[in-house]
């Protein structure tokens, strides 16, 4: 089989843009998987900006291994079994079965920038979401839940959180709103025996955090029907 992997750029090379971004984007995933701690980001990412080529860029993520990517394993081109910790939850699945599992991402931080946590992944038992100037998303609808009760920090300072959790979850908002807002709406479904407990905490100052319930979308149904199954 040929190799048709893309050449590594010349050091020398000057760096674009959209190539500083790229690198920013990796150290964003970094800090979510904990890789990375907050003083270790802010330095890399300070460096990542002030960067003019690839020989100053490289540096900042060559210890860090690709999204996805396992250090150490080989690498096989054969399609393996998804765990189901990874999987999204099917529709129609009883909560029991997507209880259970080891959060697969403890962090989502947005500093002048937007973070996101939906599909398949699994929500650990602690996880901390911090918007500075940005916004972040957390999307239960498809997601497992490491624990029944899941607890969600919130820190909103001039930025927004979404949460958005499927019909049936319980949802407790204690956080806190200084010259912002925590925003709890109705649950159109009352929480459902056996389903996961979604605690929310947190500071909002100047910035909002959203909790909101809504259905799954379920690919090749009408409106109608899809509302009727759901």
């Amino acid at each position: 089989m040929s190799d048709e992997r893309p050449q590594k750029p010349l050091p020398e090379l000057r760096a674009s843009d959209a190539d500083r971004e790229r690198v920013v984007e990796r150290l964003r995933d970094a800090v979510a998987e904990g890789r990375l701690d907050m003083e270790e980001f802010e330095e890399r990412l300070e460096a990542a900006y002030r960067s003019r080529t690839y020989a100053e860029l490289e540096p900042l993520t060559i210890d860090l291994p690709a999204p996805g990517q396992v250090p150490g394993g080989p690498v096989s081109f054969s399609k393996q079994p998804v765990p189901s910790s990874e999987r999204g939850a099917s529709a129609g699945e009883s909560w029991p079965a997507r209880i259970g599992g080891r959060g697969t991402s403890s962090w989502g931080v947005a500093i002048m920038s937007a973070f996101q946590r939906k599909g398949a992944w699994t929500v650990p038992a602690r996880f901390t979401a911090v918007a500075f100037w940005g916004g972040g998303e957390i999307d239960l609808r498809e997601a497992r839940f490491e624990e029944r009760e899941v607890v969600i920090d919130c820190v909103a300072i001039m930025g927004g959180i979404e949460i958005v959790v499927p019909p049936g979850v319980e949802v407790d908002v204690r956080g806190i709103g200084v010259m912002g807002a925590f925003d709890h709406r109705d649950m159109a479904v009352p929480a459902e025996p056996g389903a996961p407990r979604v605690v929310v905490n947190g500071l909002a100052f100047w910035g909002g955090v959203e909790v909101k319930q809504k259905a799954r979308k379920i690919p090749g149904r009408g409106g109608r029907a899809r509302r009727k199954e759901l």
